[in-house]
């Protein structure tokens, strides 16, 4: 009999990187569940979880490092040991940073609890310029937070959905876009008897578990928003005595919102006046234990920033505010009285430069835009970048116009991909770098913010199947050979440990028993009668002081969004439950449940134009055409088609998703710099598109 051993980690199938159970038996993975210690997960896990073992024993991901042997993109690549391929990144690098100094390299990650890595890495040899995915999914809610909270951040609100009484969900589809303990929660909270209110452009599976569904005309959520303030407003439905001893701005917000009335809202929507007005009386009788979500992808319009602050807006009228059912601030260890991780860039000099569009004109609201990036990359202003890391992150997949991308990444004079998957950014790298899958390697440790904050862990469950290394090594490998090796004098993962935990109190055995370690024993919930925020106010600005310091307004007059010509339509895209952006598709198991993706059209649309159910369907736009089944049906707007993100990979290793699908960024053509004015997401659906049968 050989070695048995079960092993507390984190899933890597998603972001969202749910706590598992590994089961191993001789070095191999035998079997994986959702953590039964974890509550509101207690042993379940999504399809994507579920396929981990198969994405495990796979050949078709990187399996060694490889530099380019021809043309960018052509496919052609060279072999090499990690000797030879760090040889050759910190070669380049050392030639980029002694024209240009440390500020001419770039990283992107997914953002996340391991980011102090890469930042740390960044600020070792001098580079200010750490940038995240967020431009292509949260950037506006977080900016719209930070405007009103003076915190920004989707994880510096926990919604507490297992004990609210009324949920309201804007194109957030929670329950396809999937994380386990989420839906676990709504779905308690529907057992419960809590009501769930659904506004889409299309009836998903969301929309089936919702009391009340409103097909919305898209681009003009921001519109039924101004109508329910009006209501609540003018009927004094609202938390009187908590935006009373809260909230500044409430005048300007009364005197705003008067021309927006549900009657005006109907014209724009399509929904109703008196369903506006029901659904404003519904969440008052609920309140506090009301919930607007603001989504976690409202990367979508030109006014999707003021759409997120108006739902947070919204929260805050029906005083939900650090209360059970409504939005917990999260904690941090020090709101349990306990020390924080040392964060590995503690002792590194500070660096001197500016991150690059800090000083961009007309820039957005806050910096970190990855937008701004690629604006950079293209003029050379303020300054040059010259090295860019895309580090578990795919660009060219992810923003619009992967042809214009590829224009500007080639004044690159180098481009690593440092990932798991052979990724469109990787495709087109200078180098690839193959990083240790989750269950082959250890992270740093992190931290989970919310009522019962905690230091999480991913531990190495096997040995590395393949010639690849963890982040950790390679961001180390790369720092000692840029002669930063002062800061990165790690040998091994335990050396990280051991320095992050410094003066917490907690030790890496303590991590054993459940993966986790929880900093405080019940829920954390500050006084709402003594709520300090980080404004210049210290309250809650509905008229912000920042965003008036950068010129920008708290509130935006509403603009009606164009319509689609005759035969055109709004391009929309989103997930499903069961691939993980365009991570999952080659997936064996995966992608026999879903191939490829199909294209949502309305059913009276699709009869104007021939089309059945199932025909094959040519979409173009701009210039750039490709197929893909009609899905025909009654459950989508009639001005908007809908695809499922992620297909179309050109990558011909990847065997089972090759040419599978089409490619929703390859039809936004000439939106690479459209962005949200102020909140600096990109308008991914100011774009559209002809239909036709094939």
């Amino acid at each position: 009999m050989g070695e048995t051993k079960s092993v507390y980690s984190m899933c890597g199938m998603c972001a969202v990187r749910c706590s598992i159970k590994v089961e191993v038996e001789d070095g191999v993975v035998k079997w994986i569940e959702g953590n039964p210690h974890e509550p509101g997960l207690e042993g379940s896990l999504c399809a994507k979880g579920s396929a981990g073992l198969a994405f495990e024993y796979d050949t078709e991901r990187p399996q060694y490092p490889m530099i380019r042997d021809g043309e960018r993109g052509s496919g052609k690549w060279k072999k090499v040991t990690w000797d030879e391929a760090l040889d050759y990144i910190t070669g380049k690098l050392k030639g980029i940073t002694e024209k240009y100094g440390g500020k001419a390299i770039a990283l992107s990650d997914r953002s996340g609890p391991f980011t102090d890595l890469t930042t740390s890495f960044l600020k070792a040899v001098g580079s200010p310029n750490y940038f995240s995915h967020d431009d292509t999914c949260g950037k506006n809610v977080d900016m719209a937070c930070k405007s009103l909270f003076g915190f920004g951040g989707r994880g510096e609100f926990i919604y507490d959905l297992t004990n609210a009484k009324h949920i309201v969900l804007y194109g957030r589809n929670i329950l396809e876009s999937l994380q386990v303990k989420e839906v676990n929660n709504v779905l308690d909270a529907l057992d419960k008897g809590a009501k769930l209110t659904y506004i889409d452009i299309r009836a998903n599976v969301t929309a089936s578990k919702a009391d009340r569904f409103f097909m919305i005309r898209p681009g003009t959520d921001y519109a039924l928003n101004l109508a329910l303030i009006n209501v609540i407003l003018k009927e004094r439905l609202y938390d009187i005595d908590f935006v009373n001893k809260n909230v500044t701005g409430l005048a300007d917000l009364e005197s705003f919102v008067v021309q927006y009335t549900p009657e005006w809202a109907e014209k724009e929507t399509g929904i109703p006046a008196q369903e506006i007005i029901n659904l404003a009386r519904d969440i008052s009788n609920d309140k506090p234990k009301v919930i607007f979500h603001p989504g976690w992808m409202l990367a979508r319009y030109f006014d999707s920033f003021y759409l997120s602050r108006s739902i947070y807006i919204l929260n805050v009228l029906m005083g939900n505010i650090e209360t059970k059912g409504g939005l917990i601030i999260a904690k941090g260890p020090g709101d349990a009285g306990k020390k924080p991780l040392k964060s590995l860039g503690a002792n590194m000099p500070a660096v001197k430069d500016k991150i690059v569009d800090a000083a961009m004109p007309g820039r957005t609201f806050g910096t970190g835009h990855l937008v701004n990036l690629y604006k950079a990359i293209k003029t050379g202003e303020p300054y040059p970048i010259k090295a860019f890391f895309a580090y578990r992150f795919d660009p060219i997949a992810s923003l619009p116009d992967p042809e214009a991308q590829k224009k500007v990444l080639d004044n690159l004079d180098l481009l690593i991909s440092i990932d798991v998957n052979y990724s469109q950014t990787g495709w087109y790298s200078d180098v690839i770098l193959p990083e240790s899958t989750y269950l082959e390697r250890s992270n740093i440790i992190g931290t989970a913010k919310g009522p019962k904050p905690s230091f999480i862990m991913r531990r190495q469950a096997i040995p590395p199947r393949y010639d690849s290394k963890p982040a950790w090594e390679i961001f180390t490998l790369l720092a000692q050979r840029m002669g930063a090796g002062e800061y990165f004098p790690y040998k091994s993962i335990e050396d990280i440990w051991n320095y992050q935990l410094e003066g917490t109190g907690v030790k890496i055995e303590d991590f054993n028993t459940k993966g986790s370690v929880s900093l405080a024993k019940d829920p954390i919930l500050k006084d709402r009668n003594d709520l300090k925020f980080n404004t210049p106010s210290g309250k809650i600005e509905f008229i912000s002081q920042e965003l008036a310091k950068e010129g920008f307004e708290s509130f935006k007059t509403y603009a009606t969004p164009k319509r689609p010509e005759k035969g055109a339509f709004r391009l929309t895209f989103g997930r499903s439950a069961i691939h993980a952006h365009a991570q999952s598709q080659n997936n064996i198991y995966l992608n026999e449940l879903m191939p490829e993706n199909v294209l949502w059209i309305n059913e009276d649309e699709a009869k104007g134009l021939g089309i059945k159910d199932r025909d094959m369907v040519e979409v173009s736009s701009n210039g750039y055409s490709g197929k893909m089944k009609a899905k025909v049906t009654p459950f989508i707007h009639p001005e908007a088609i809908f695809m499922v993100h992620g297909f179309g990979s050109e990558i011909p290793l990847k065997t089972r998703s090759y040419k599978k699908g089409l490619s929703d960024t390859k039809l936004e053509i000439g939106l690479l710099e459209t962005v949200d004015p102020v909140g600096g997401g990109v308008a991914y659906l100011e774009c559209f598109v002809g239909v036709k049968k094939a």
